[in-house]
């Protein structure tokens, strides 16, 4: 009911969008806070949406919720001049969800939606606050609650509240960020993107499945994509490391140690001995090598021959006893990371929280009680419609979108092989041809990244992926001496949107500090999209990009 009429307003609001034209970058000035009061966006909301806050920012201002924001507690700093809207929108008679808008007052004429992360209820003021460094005007959900990423308690028979954090929020915060982008600058916007990690990804790729006007350029990391079989793969692994008292567990403060004896034997497989596993696929890990009963093995650094057990199977693809794919597992390299899946006393709350409060309802739940026929009941019901499993993307792609999505080699979290497996879907239900496909979707993947952001073994990771500018500052944004399409991938996606400029490479960069950009830059490589990699030179300095090409 709520969507019939924010679907209508839009219709009647934005007819006046053009189709994507050789709109400069450049942002154009606007007088600066005219129009930042309530009357300017109430006029044009529909009757379920309220204003909660409007405030005019000078150049150089903090703003956001701070800690009562529980999944974004830290606010953005040194913010350009801007109209700050937050709005809460009924939608149902059981719920309800707020969004946040930064309409800066010199404006690039676009629209930037930016996604949240796991089950997290809070305003991502953090990210938005590096989109409108752009010249965007940027908008953010709080998916329809308030909590830390982890929490999950909130969902319990409040199908309503899931539905919002799956889909609704996001499509109607970005329906009506647009309507209200409109009423303050008097005009249509000319182009719209989209950038989220992890649950963002999901987010992403959901709003573009169900909604493929929404968005002529989408970012996608780490997608989460997968809801009903990736959060019980991360209970299916809890399963293979529990009981705690049980020989084949796996301390997690013991995986960092176990990292450099896989890294030894999976990192020159693509020619180079740099420390980075850059083919982990290809890696066929000889578990013998990291016995503790191996002579001259390092006793704080070595598995016995049941914990092996355990290590290859969270490596592994879950499958039914049939042999159906239920979901890709790990790769070698993400041993640093793995702790997020494997510390928990219990399991992790992303799988056990997600079987206990989206799926059964049931709080007393346990890992004991665990098998594959959750993902049978997870697959019938889809709490919130929120896996993001649409392979079919005619629509998106005949009307001139694009897409990029990307994930880390090295996450321990959301394994890279999701992302994988998406786009060999996609590719197959696009009539099976990578090159056709690739004229509006790619896919890079980044050698020694973690989730989202970072590296545990100095390879380049930062290249303006969603909300990596928030791990190097609350004023940062693109990449700090790097803002150009080669090494920010947002502008990237720009050119290639609104110049048909194809992305055949975006070079990363990290930092003798990885993400201490004042520390001096220690390395950067090519990204290059599937299935293309890297490749080294032979004979040229490896923390160079000119020393590798695609291939």
């Amino acid at each position: 009911m709520y969507l019939h009429g924010l679907g209508r307003l839009l219709a009647i609001g934005l007819a006046a969008v053009p189709t994507a034209t050789a709109a400069s970058f450049a942002r154009e000035p606007r007088q600066s806070n005219v129009g930042c009061g309530a009357l300017t966006f109430a006029q044009v909301l529909p009757a379920n949406a309220k204003i909660e806050r409007v405030q005019p920012l000078e150049a150089g201002s903090t703003y956001g919720e701070g800690v009562e924001d529980l999944a974004y507690p830290i606010n953005p700093t040194n913010l350009p001049a801007l109209c700050a809207v937050t709005v809460r929108v009924a939608s149902s008679a059981t719920s309800s969800y707020r969004f946040g808008l930064f309409l800066p007052t010199e404006w690039n004429t676009r629209f930037l939606a930016v996604g949240n992360g796991g089950f997290g209820g809070g305003i991502n003021w953090i990210d938005m606050g590096a989109g409108v460094q752009y010249g965007f005007a940027v908008v953010s959900t709080d998916t329809g609650h308030s909590s830390p990423t982890q929490n999950v308690s909130w969902a319990i028979d409040k199908p309503e509240s899931k539905t919002d954090w799956g889909w609704r929020a996001i499509h109607g915060s970005v329906v009506l960020g647009k309507l209200l982008t409109q009423a303050y600058y008097g005009r249509p916007m000319a182009y719209s993107y989209y950038s989220g990690c992890s649950t963002g990804g999901r987010q992403g790729l959901k709003e573009m499945q169900n909604f493929p006007d929404s968005f002529d350029g989408v970012l996608v990391g780490a997608a989460a994509w997968y809801t009903n079989h990736l959060n019980n793969w991360v209970t299916q692994v809890a399963s293979y490391n529990w009981p705690a008292d049980d020989a084949k567990h796996i301390d997690w403060q013991l995986l960092p140690s176990i990292a450099p004896l896989i890294s030894k034997q999976c990192d020159d497989i693509d020619g180079a001995a740099d420390g980075i596993i850059s083919l982990p696929g290809l890696c066929n890990v000889t578990f013998e090598e990291l016995l503790c009963e191996k002579p001259g093995a390092n006793q704080s650094a070595c598995l016995t021959a049941a914990q092996t057990e355990t290590l290859k199977n969270v490596y592994s693809d879950w499958k039914t006893p049939s042999g159906e794919l239920l979901y890709k597992g790990l790769l070698p390299g993400s041993e640093q990371q793995m702790y997020t899946v494997l510390n928990y006393s219990d399991a992790s709350p992303y799988g056990i929280g997600y079987a206990r409060y989206f799926v059964l309802n049931n709080a007393t739940y346990r890992l004991s009680d665990f098998n594959d026929s959750l993902v049978t009941i997870a697959e019938r019901t889809d709490p919130g419609n929120s896996t993001a499993d649409n392979y079919d993307l005619a629509a998106f792609r005949d009307r001139g979108g694009k897409m990029i999505m990307y994930h880390g080699q090295a996450d321990g979290l959301v394994p890279t092989q999701g992302s994988t497996l998406y786009y060999d879907r996609v590719v197959e239900k696009m009539g099976g041809n990578v090159t056709a496909t690739q004229e509006f979707f790619r896919y890079f993947m980044v050698p020694g990244m973690q989730h989202c952001w970072t590296t545990p073994v100095d390879a380049p990771w930062a290249f303006a992926g969603a909300s990596q500018a928030s791990v190097l500052g609350n004023d940062t944004w693109s990449v700090p001496g790097f803002r150009d399409a080669q090494h920010d991938i947002l502008l990237a996606l720009m050119d290639w949107v609104e110049k048909n400029a194809t992305v055949d490479q975006v070079v990363a960069t990290t930092w003798t500090k990885p993400t201490n950009t004042s520390s001096g830059v220690l390395k950067q490589r090519p990204l290059c999209p599937y299935p293309q990699m890297a490749r080294w030179d032979g004979d040229g300095d490896m923390n160079n990009a000119t020393s590798w090409s695609c291939g």
